[in-house]
């Protein structure tokens, strides 16, 4: 069956949503995005992620041309219309056609899509005996070039540190800030447990904030773990008791070894576990 896109105004078949090849979005990756997750029929924090996307928008001058209660609709009708209850879905801004240069101003109207389809998680025995990563030579973009809280079209960041684990065997990469400071992985946070602690890099380390990753802190301070954002390096998750990743597909994956370093015992630790039945507690409710 083919799949059903949310274009602009409309609910149309797979093979009419097209934008054009002067699309500043498909020229110059000039453009926004958010990824979601439905559960049980339900957007997990959707919301949340709307704003983010309307604040990366506002960030970048970009003028979505539909009100949030509109493309929150549309969201949650294209996830109706491909008849999925428990599903991914791309929200994609783009900054629209014109001409061949860089200029903004000669664009005009911007695309508003929405893809919904099944999830494809990381195989189930990643979740039962915990990831190896490696640390990518690619470092995370500046802050001060392009801020990592705006959740930009333009990724070939994070595509060139995800080559770089897959070809060290990886499924991901941590990736450092321009101070050797840990950011985050390709399309993960992270975090590590320390005698008890939870800890996990700052905004100003160069990450993106995730909702995932807000949600698994406020599970933790709710479950009376201590929860800190502070400055990691290597060092620190070489060295730590448990290490995990969060993001809207990953949910909550440990991390059993990193650059050829086991973390704490080799299996997922017990905080670990403790906070990935929490968040899965929280996504059924």
């Amino acid at each position: 069956m083919p799949r059903i896109i949310f274009m602009n105004d409309r609910l149309v078949p797979e093979d009419q949503a097209k934008v054009s090849v002067f699309d500043h979005g498909l020229l110059y990756g000039d453009g926004v995005f958010e990824g979601l997750r439905s559960y049980s029929g339900k957007v997990f924090r959707l919301e949340a992620h709307i704003d983010r996307l309307y604040a990366s928008a506002r960030a970048i001058c970009l003028e979505i041309p539909l009100a949030k209660e509109v493309v929150s609709k549309a969201v949650n009708d294209t996830l109706a219309a491909n008849g999925l209850s428990d599903g991914y879905v791309r929200l994609v801004i783009t900054r629209g056609a014109g001409s061949l240069g860089l200029d903004p101003n000669k664009t005009s109207h911007p695309q508003v899509i929405v893809i919904a389809d099944t999830i494809s998680l990381y195989p189930r025995e990643f979740y039962e005996k915990g990831l190896r990563i490696v640390t990518a030579s690619t470092q995370r973009t500046q802050s001060a070039a392009l801020s990592p809280r705006i959740k930009s079209l333009n990724y070939l960041n994070n595509i060139m540190a995800k080559l770089e684990g897959l070809r060290a065997g990886c499924v991901e990469a941590l990736m450092l800030n321009h101070k050797g400071e840990v950011a985050e992985c390709t399309g993960d946070n992270v975090f590590v447990v320390r005698d008890g602690r939870l800890l996990t890099p700052p905004p100003d380390a160069g990450i993106l904030e995730g909702i995932t990753r807000n949600a698994v802190m406020e599970l933790a301070t709710a479950a009376g773990i201590d929860c800190r954002e502070v400055t990691l390096v290597r060092h620190d998750l070489y060295t730590a008791d448990e290490c995990f990743l969060t993001g809207t597909a990953a949910e909550v994956i440990p991390v059993v070894d990193i650059d050829g370093r086991t973390i704490g015992s080799g299996m997922p630790g017990p905080v670990t576990r403790r906070l990935t039945d929490a968040f899965h507690e929280l996504v059924r409710r």
